[in-house]
């Protein structure tokens, strides 16, 4: 069950029209990370805009922490970004007083240094308003009039906001481990690596809702008792009744139906809505009383991912070019796999 594939997840358009290879190369998968503010200018931190290509994010905060001479947990940044991939990052560095290092060491085929600023505050997981992205897939196999209509209806509606399949390492292995964490069969010192395989738990149990309510066709329409999510905003309300003015709103993306990251407390869904999680997530008990366990408090994430300025084109034959900005905390996989089916 907890091993169940990406691909398995219900599909909200019908499954995907083609097929392709992504991340040929680095450059085939480029993220600029939208924080949605400035730095400050002033204040005891540094702020630095990298490019990096074939680097992993924590790599990046290693090296920045080394440079600077500080701890690792003095370097900042808002989130994880893709290693096999070209990618626009901020990150900070608390100098408390020690002198600034020449950042200009960092510069490499791997790292280029775009802006250094001075900021008040430490750059925290989150604090970012999203990615725009560009992804060049090859290799592609498909009918060109299928992929842009399918391409026209992921811009019209959005897509499933699935976790993506990399939140469970590879072959589900952060599941497996999440599962022999909350049995008490081994200790995770690491408390990134804990974090990571609770994270898996609770996206795994958010993605059996979602899938389905995908299968329901109820992803992105309102029913009775649901939890409704502001478009691009931490906003929540309950809705014992759906009324005109209240499915008006989720038709135009202003409001979305959300599903539980499980935690302590009860599901604050009700009626329909609450029906419906219970039966996604029977079964599910070891996983609920794991998370409430570690001390987790119940949330709530859209089940709907608007795709932003999506545009495409066919730079070669067999290539497919594709552009879109997503909101924090979302994956572009969850995107893809609505239209081409990747290698």
């Amino acid at each position: 069950m907890q091993n169940e594939a990406f691909d398995q997840l219900a599909f909200a358009h019908g499954g995907p029209v083609g097929r392709g290879v992504l991340r040929h190369l680095p450059e085939d998968f480029i993220v600029e990370e939208d924080l949605g503010f400035e730095p400050d200018g002033e204040g005891e931190h540094v702020m630095l805009q990298l490019r990096k290509r074939n680097a992993n994010t924590e790599w990046v905060g290693r090296q920045l922490a080394r440079l600077a001479g500080v701890k690792p947990v003095d370097v900042g940044f808002a989130g994880l970004k893709d290693r096999n991939a070209l990618t626009t990052q901020w990150f900070s560095i608390n100098l408390a007083g020690r002198p600034e290092p020449a950042w200009s060491e960092l510069e490499s085929d791997e790292m280029e240094i775009l802006q250094v600023a001075r900021h008040r505050r430490k750059l925290k997981r989150g604090a970012l308003r999203g990615n725009r992205f560009v992804l060049t897939l090859r290799a592609v196999e498909g009918e060109r009039e299928a992929i842009a209509q399918r391409l026209e209806a992921v811009a019209a509606r959005g897509v499933p906001n699935y976790f993506g399949e990399q939140r469970f390492g590879r072959e589900g292995n952060n599941l497996a481990r999440a599962e022999a964490l909350f049995a008490g069969k081994f200790k995770e010192r690491d408390r990134h690596k804990r974090g990571m395989y609770i994270s898996a738990a609770r996206s795994y149990l958010f993605n059996r809702v979602l899938s389905l309510r995908v299968e329901r066709e109820l992803w992105d329409r309102p029913v009775a008792g649901d939890i409704f999510v502001l478009d691009g905003r931490r906003g929540f309300f309950l809705a014992e009744a759906i009324d005109a003015e209240t499915a008006d709103r989720v038709a135009r993306g202003e409001i979305h139906p959300s599903g539980p990251l499980w935690g302590r407390g009860t599901l604050p869904t009700v009626a329909e809505a609450a029906a419906l999680e219970r039966e996604a997530l029977g079964g599910c008990e070891m996983w609920e009383q794991g998370l409430e366990t570690v001390g987790l408090e119940m949330e709530r994430r859209p089940l709907r991912l608007p795709v932003g300025g999506l545009g495409w084109d066919f730079p070669e034959a067999d290539q497919l070019r594709l552009s879109f900005r997503l909101q924090a905390g979302s994956y572009a996989t969850a995107v893809l796999r609505e239209i081409i089916s990747t290698e």
